[in-house]
């Protein structure tokens, strides 16, 4: 055993054309197909997350072309509820009939959703064609996460994982920046073709290169939950549109609201019913009866929550309240990416030692302080000062998430491992959603009492359009005090992980030594 964890026997599990993921054995040394494997997920990875931030700087010249001003939102709201709502779902096929299939179906799905994008005519049909790619993306999402820890033993695994957070967070932060270029320089249409290319080469590394051991032909043919899927995604799709368009399409006790929510939990309860009838349910119980599986999803659900302080209302500050240009803003949140997989790569030489459990506690406790020294920076303060605080969260959450992801991936064998990654993927996306409508909320109701009415918006026009000195101080000021309130609010959600994962989370996790397997020839 590579890590002070509890072993919890030996299984052997499929490997992706090398070694199964162990207990800190050595990788198969026939590993002549790993590496074209391994830049088939980064494209994947790297497709998933551009189209998530992409389209947002290209919007106002998607709206002059197309219309559709007022629903323009769902450009972003489409993509996020499919990738969200069918990550359990893929897991799921993953692991019935093995992750290959359900890859190459997530990446034929964006492609076309791409291609259809890049040929919409209205609004209406951008928003529906989004969809289709956040349907393929959802596959890409989960399966890319599960495959990784296939490839690699459990020793190896930070050093794949920091390659895949490094490509989504680079991605996520050059994806604006690439989609103004396009839109400006060329024609936003080509934000989707530039996709049709590179998934391309993802698509062929993967059916060339990624192969699955074969494995022994089950008792009875695999039964697949349609009606739990359905039922997943349709009670997913019901919340997450109450919670990200609540308040801001209409109010948060309007009737829309109130049918959403009081839908959504009728369709929850139905999927439990379900669910728990079913033979091979797209949920299974086991997902939150295991301690560390559970203490995990909740975890990450919180680190989920706390994210949306940084990336939503740490731009606006910088621009705000700093008066910074878009670029130098960017940077100010983008020092985030630089430490964060530099932290995720060397965590292995902590939880190695101390395990996985404590090493994710010292993680998200440093986290905690860090977000709590956010409201203690003086007003307006220099540029540098929110950076450092940025720079040094980064490594916090890189010692807190990387080890939750390996530790979790280690405890349960081959067939397990797609759903518990699509659970602990799920699970962050619905704290991102809670997260944006929670904050957002906060930000609105400090902005209020600071200057007597308004919102984020109006707050955006009167700063670009000030009618007097004072009048932008004033301003200033609020929006400070807006963001130092969502920044107490993600260290409160950084302390809901850490009680997750001291009261909830096994001391050490069970990991299972996985017996390597043979490639196929």
């Amino acid at each position: 055993m590579s890590v002070e964890e509890t072993p919890r026997g030996s299984a052997a599990s499929p490997a992706t054309g090398t070694s199964a993921a162990g207990g800190g054995g050595q990788a198969d040394p026939a590993t002549g197909r790993r590496g074209p494997v391994v830049a088939a997920l980064m494209l994947g990875m790297a497709l998933a997350a551009l189209d998530g931030t992409i389209v947002s700087t290209a919007v106002p010249q998607i709206v002059g072309d197309l219309g559709g001003f007022s629903v323009f939102s769902w450009l972003f709201s489409g993509y996020l509820l499919a990738v969200t709502v069918t990550l359990p779902v893929y897991g799921k096929l993953s692991d019935t009939f093995g992750r290959k299939p359900v890859l190459v179906a997530g990446i034929v799905l964006f492609l076309i959703g791409s291609l259809l994008c890049a040929v919409a005519w209205n609004m209406a049909a951008l928003i529906a064609f989004r969809v289709v790619q956040g349907l393929g993306g959802g596959a890409l999402q989960g399966t890319v996460q599960t495959i990784a820890a296939d490839l690699y033993p459990l020793k190896e695994r930070p050093r794949i994982q920091a390659r895949l957070s490094t490509v989504w967070a680079t991605s996520a932060v050059a994806g604006p920046a690439i989609g103004g270029l396009l839109a400006a320089y060329a024609d936003w249409r080509w934000i989707f073709l530039l996709n049709l290319p590179v998934g391309a080469v993802a698509l062929w590394l993967v059916v060339r290169h990624l192969v699955e051991p074969s494995r022994p032909a089950p008792a009875a043919r695999p039964r697949v939950d349609w009606a739990g899927a359905l039922l997943v995604f349709a009670a997913g799709s019901l919340l997450l549109t109450a919670l990200v368009q609540g308040g801001i399409a209409w109010p948060w006790l309007s009737a829309p609201s109130l049918a959403l929510f009081g839908g959504s939990a009728v369709l929850i309860a139905a999927t439990v019913v379900v669910e728990r009838r079913a033979a091979e349910p797209i949920i299974p119980g086991w997902v939150w009866r295991r301690r560390t599986i559970a203490a995990v999803n909740l975890a990450l659900g919180a680190l989920g929550l706390l994210m949306v302080a940084p990336t939503v209302f740490l731009p606006t500050y910088a621009q705000s309240v700093l008066g910074l240009g878009p670029i130098a803003a960017g940077f100010v949140l983008s020092v985030m990416t630089l430490s964060w997989p530099v932290s995720a790569a060397l965590s292995n030489h902590v939880y190695t030692r101390i395990g996985f459990r404590l090493t994710a506690i010292i993680g998200i406790g440093l986290a905690m302080l860090i977000l709590l020294a956010f409201p203690l920076l003086p007003f307006p303060g220099a540029p540098w000062q929110p950076a450092l605080i940025m720079l040094l969260l980064g490594a916090a959450l890189g010692l807190f998430q990387l080890p939750l992801i390996v530790g979790v991936q280690s405890t349960v064998g081959w067939s397990e491992r797609g759903t518990t990654t699509a659970s602990v993927l799920f699970c962050r996306q619905v704290g991102q959603s809670v997260g944006a409508a929670l904050f957002g909320a906060v930000a609105n109701a400090v902005l209020v009492s600071r200057l007597g009415g308004g919102d984020l918006d109006s707050v955006s026009r009167a700063l670009e359009h000030p009618a007097s000195g004072a009048a932008t101080d004033t301003l200033r000021r609020a929006v400070d005090a807006a963001v130092d309130h969502v920044y107490v609010g993600a260290a409160a959600a950084a302390g809901l992980a850490l009680l997750a994962l001291v009261f909830v989370a096994p001391r050490r996790f069970p990991v299972i030594t996985d017996k390597p397997d043979k490639p196929d020839a």
